[in-house]
């Protein structure tokens, strides 16, 4: 059965990023009320001006901030009496190298990436307990069930993300919330485009990155049939997974993939020069401000 988003109150963290924004224009334009949630309020509130429909609201918070979290919620409660669905879709990376890297740096990523989504998860069950049909799905990343040497961080906070969503997903069912994930692998975000420019894990890079519909068809489709976990791409799931079988052997692996991750990176800035996104700047790349 298809999701009926008519009149449905959703909030998505994140929403005024790639993902987050391609997420509330597909909800709102299927009748859904949006919580744009974003650390940049100025940019919330304009992607909630800018989605179809009425009844939107743009909120700037610091999901790292409790006090501010709870504040959110209570808004919500203000405003619409409940919350259908909860999209924890906040997260970012660094393209720090581990033994370069300060340690609050690690905490910051650690926290926004795994600690923010667990504690709002659990600030939004009241609103959630007031749904008939409470949901909430997170965007994970194929890093929580594959190690990048590069992004150790990143994969630690989405390794754990992983594991407490499916437990949660296991918990929460007993107690009428249907929670699940996305694992999207590399998609075409600024987010990525950074991670790019600046050399970034280039076996990101091994196939042509995904585009934001793609994540929002997968989350649509979790919304059409509830389980615990759903991929834009399974082909890269289930080589993810079967690669995992046998993890002593990843470093005689990862070598006859880098290369090939190599050039699919030099491809990506291309194809960003083209689109104005991105330029080279001496030996360098850097990107071009968007609009």
């Amino acid at each position: 059965m298809s999701y009926d988003f008519r009149d449905k109150v959703i909030a998505v963290t994140g929403g005024a990023g790639g993902i987050g924004s391609a997420l509330c224009h597909r909800f709102a334009s299927a009748g859904a009320q949006c919580v744009v949630v974003d650390i940049d309020e100025a940019r919330a509130g304009k992607v909630a001006g800018e989605l179809p429909g009425g009844g939107h609201l743009g909120v700037g918070c610091d999901l790292m901030d409790w006090a501010r979290v709870e504040q959110l919620f209570e808004r919500i409660g203000t405003e619409y009496g409940r919350l259908d669905v909860l999209v924890n879709n906040a997260g970012m990376t660094s393209t720090e190298r581990f033994d370069e890297r300060g340690i609050p740096s690690i905490e910051k990523e650690i926290g926004l990436n795994l600690v923010s989504p667990l504690v709002t998860t659990r600030l939004a069950i009241g609103l959630l307990w007031a749904s008939r049909d409470p949901r909430v799905i997170s965007t994970v990343s194929l890093a929580g069930l594959f190690p990048q040497g590069e992004t150790p961080v990143y994969c630690a906070s989405k390794f754990g993300l992983r594991g407490a969503m499916l437990s949660i997903g296991l918990d929460l069912r007993e107690k009428g919330i249907l929670a699940g994930s996305v694992l999207p692998s590399a998609t075409d975000t600024p987010m990525l485009r950074r991670e790019a420019v600046e050399g970034g894990n280039s076996m990101q890079f091994l196939e042509q990155p995904q585009q934001p519909s793609d994540v929002v068809a997968a989350v649509v489709s979790m919304l059409d049939k509830p389980r615990l976990e759903a991929y834009p791409r399974p082909s890269e799931s289930w080589s993810a997974r079967l690669a995992m079988l046998v993890p002593n052997l990843l470093p005689k692996i990862l070598p006859f993939f880098r290369k090939r991750g190599d050039r699919g990176m030099a491809r990506y800035l291309e194809d960003l020069e083209r689109r104005g996104l991105a330029r080279r700047s001496g030996s360098r790349w850097e990107l071009v401000h968007e609009r």
